[in-house]
């Protein structure tokens, strides 16, 4: 697909102003933030960034392929659309414009249980190439039924979330009052206001709610009570016997995302699990904890051959995959890049967004003189 940049958002800081200023303080709030002080926010950025390219100028170059191929599909770029929960309310329709944006990219996109777009809506926008992300429901029945749903809808890979054993402590959300249970406040509702465009598209596309879970709420909930049954509904620790029971009834690819340590990875492939997301949700759950680059690093050195190691919290742009690439990744996943974009630009932000990565990525392959993606840790500085 032709690259589309709208030249007066040419970087993914750009875009992140933009959308500070189009959407709700809410729900700007709600996507930028951390947990805690943000230390393992923050520590994912500083220490990515750290990681530093040697280039090889004088070596024989004809161009870059920046094609991957993960699990018998070959993507154009090796970078992906992470799940991010709540899209509708940071943007409307979002789930929908970025899926479109992705299939037309052919990149990976990952829909969350949680978000604003059922399973079978985003299947049929992506032919059934969309990834799906599990939250573990404590109800056997449930949890059946969702992946059923997404057998039936043509989903290849199921990405199990290990890292919400319990929801992240985030003052920000707190103090906006999207805590479980949410409210409007009437400090909310006055933001609102002041942005008529987000305002706009949410009357044109109506009041966002959790679509793939519609089918086993009870009928009229408010707010005290959507929130009580979310917080019954869903059970996110996962266990051996949680995964292998998954695993017995998921015929496709089965990813973890959240695993960092060893151990745990070393489980997961006894457990005949097909990849790992290395995660720490964005910085968004264990403000005390690594950044993700590093404990990446560590896994793909001791597992790679064994099992697909992906990652994503952290990374924003072209650099930032490439960075990632050659210190182990075997694939990267955005989040909180995409949606800078579709609040900044509706729907025009996913072909713009995914247009600016691919370029960005681009140019630091030809940069340093890769020509295949599976060769950047030749030069990655130790």
């Amino acid at each position: 697909m032709e690259l589309t940049i709208n030249p007066k958002y040419p970087s993914v800081t750009d875009l992140r102003n933009r959308a500070m200023v189009k959407m709700p303080k809410f729900a700007f709030e709600y996507l930028d933030g951390g947990c805690n002080e943000d230390i393992n926010l923050d520590k994912n950025r500083t220490d990515l960034q750290k990681v530093e390219l040697m280039p090889q100028y004088l070596s024989k170059f004809d161009k870059s392929d920046t094609r991957t191929e993960l699990f018998g599909h070959t993507y154009d770029s090796p970078f992906g659309i992470a799940p991010v929960g709540l899209q509708g309310l940071m943007w409307p329709n979002a789930p929908e414009i970025l899926a479109k944006a992705a299939f037309a990219h052919n990149i990976p996109f990952i829909l969350s249980t949680v978000t604003t777009s059922s399973i079978e809506r985003i299947a049929e926008l992506t032919e059934g190439t969309s990834w799906f992300q599990l939250y573990h429901p404590a109800d056997e029945k449930v949890k059946r039924d969702l992946l059923d749903r997404a057998a039936n809808a043509g989903t290849d890979v199921l990405v199990i979330l290990a890292d919400v054993p319990t929801f992240g402590y985030r003052p920000r959300d707190i103090r906006n009052g999207l805590a479980m249970p949410p409210t409007m406040n009437l400090k909310n509702i006055l933001e609102v206001f002041t942005k008529p465009d987000w305002a706009l598209q949410t009357l044109i596309h109506g009041q966002p709610s959790f679509k793939t879970m519609e089918a086993y709420m009870p009928k009229g909930l408010n707010l005290k009570g959507l929130g009580e049954f979310m917080d019954a509904t869903f059970s996110g620790r996962l266990n051996e016997d949680r995964i292998a029971s998954i695993r017995d009834q998921w015929k496709g690819k089965l990813v973890i995302k959240g695993v960092v340590s060893e151990e745990d990875a070393q489980k997961a492939i006894n457990l005949g699990v097909d990849g790992l997301i290395v995660s720490n949700h964005g910085g968004r759950q264990l403000d005390a904890g690594q950044s993700t680059i590093v404990p990446m690093t560590h896994l793909a050195e001791k597992f790679k051959g064994q099992i697909k190691i992906m990652v994503d919290s952290g990374l924003r742009g072209g650099p930032d995959i490439a960075r990632a690439m050659a210190s182990g990744a075997e694939f990267t996943f955005m989040g909180r890049s995409f949606m800078y974009g579709v609040g900044a630009l509706g729907k025009e932000g996913g072909n713009h967004t995914i247009s600016l990565m691919k370029r960005e990525f681009q140019q630091v392959m030809e940069q340093v003189c890769c020509e295949k993606v599976e060769d950047l840790p030749r030069f990655l500085v130790k």
